[in-house]
């Protein structure tokens, strides 16, 4: 058997390939011309398949993706042939969840008003006027600042896609006491979670403190988030988007900001990225802008690493792959 990859990977991962593929000889390939050539006679691939190099594949039966999402990597020639697919789900479940979490956070504790303040040496606690000291009128008394400030046991998380990635989140949210609404197609979810079907999204949404997307992209999720659908939620809810830009409506998300629809968004991806450097979103202070790095982690390189090596034993071996994509669902 054959194994091509590409594009080339390091020697340090190819030796580690090597011992995991036994007999089966690893060819790499550092460009389509070369990979097109080779995957004639390969029997699998690991990296980017080409239209051009499926054409020419005779006895290609696997590809292993080196991604997590599938809508850049699948074309229709690929989602009608027989080829199995496998992709990188689930290493990064855990460490985007954490990210989520610290959207939250800022949001809840006022972190993103507070590191804005910092940066001019001012001294406000928001909902308090300037020079009032702490204090309160009576026993029971609210003060303004105790406003200012969201306690998330009496908060409401929806989790828009259970996956790995919003299973994580579900989960951490219960830690925090919230109650948890998760919408997605499967009959499951976390022990604790109450869980919604796609009709029932804007029910959630009009419940939820705190709207996080955690769904692939699909044609079913592009653009789910349009100016009528953030309108379902509360004035007060903050949209945290960490699955697919494409699944936010940018144009409409700024709108709705603009206009007060919502409080604000915590975002890691986008519709267009980067982010142009002139959009209104960049100078919202109730946005919180990360670069598409909510899936960094020292420990997503070894995983993504095992998760190959694993797959290629299985392979080899004949056992079932992890990780097969649905091509006509995209996931």
């Amino acid at each position: 058997m054959k194994l091509l990859v590409h594009p080339a990977v390091s020697e340090r991962r190819l030796r580690r390939m090597e011992a995991a593929a036994a007999s089966m000889a690893i060819v790499q390939a550092h460009d389509e011309a070369r990979a097109v050539a080779e995957i004639a006679d390969a029997d699998a691939l690991f990296g980017y398949l080409t239209p051009a190099m499926l054409k020419a594949a005779k006895k290609l039966r696997w590809v292993q993706a080196p991604t997590a999402s599938m809508e850049k990597f699948l074309f229709p020639e690929l989602a009608a042939s027989p080829v199995v697919v496998t992709n990188m789900r689930g290493i990064f479940s855990d460490v985007i969840a954490d990210h989520v979490f610290g959207f939250i956070l800022c949001f809840a504790k006022n972190f993103h008003c507070y590191i804005r303040q910092q940066m001019q040496a001012a001294w406000h606690v928001l909902g308090r006027a300037p020079g009032e000291l702490p204090g309160y009128g009576g026993p029971g008394e609210v003060h303004p600042s105790d406003e200012a400030a969201i306690t998330l046991a009496d908060s409401t998380l929806g989790v828009i896609g259970l996956g790995g990635i919003g299973a994580e989140t579900a989960r951490r949210g219960l830690a925090f006491g919230m109650r948890v609404l998760g919408v997605d197609p499967k009959a499951d979810a976390p022990a604790g979670v109450w869980l919604r079907r796609f009709d029932q999204l804007d029910e959630v949404l009009g419940q939820s403190d705190f709207v996080v997307i955690a769904a692939p992209h699909t044609p079913e999720t592009f653009k789910l988030f349009n100016r009528e659908r953030i309108r379902k939620m509360k004035k007060t809810a903050y949209v945290i988007n960490v699955g697919r830009g494409v699944i936010v409506d940018l144009a409409d998300l700024t709108a709705s900001l603009e206009a007060g629809d919502i409080a604000g968004a915590g975002l890691d991806v986008f519709e267009i990225e980067p982010l142009p450097a002139d959009h209104p979103l960049w100078r919202m202070p109730n946005v919180i802008i990360t670069p598409h790095t909510a899936a960094a982690s020292p420990r997503v390189a070894e995983r993504h690493l095992a998760t190959l090596l694993d797959n290629l034993r299985r392979f080899v071996t004949g056992k079932p792959l992890l990780n097969v994509v649905d091509k006509a669902k995209w996931y």
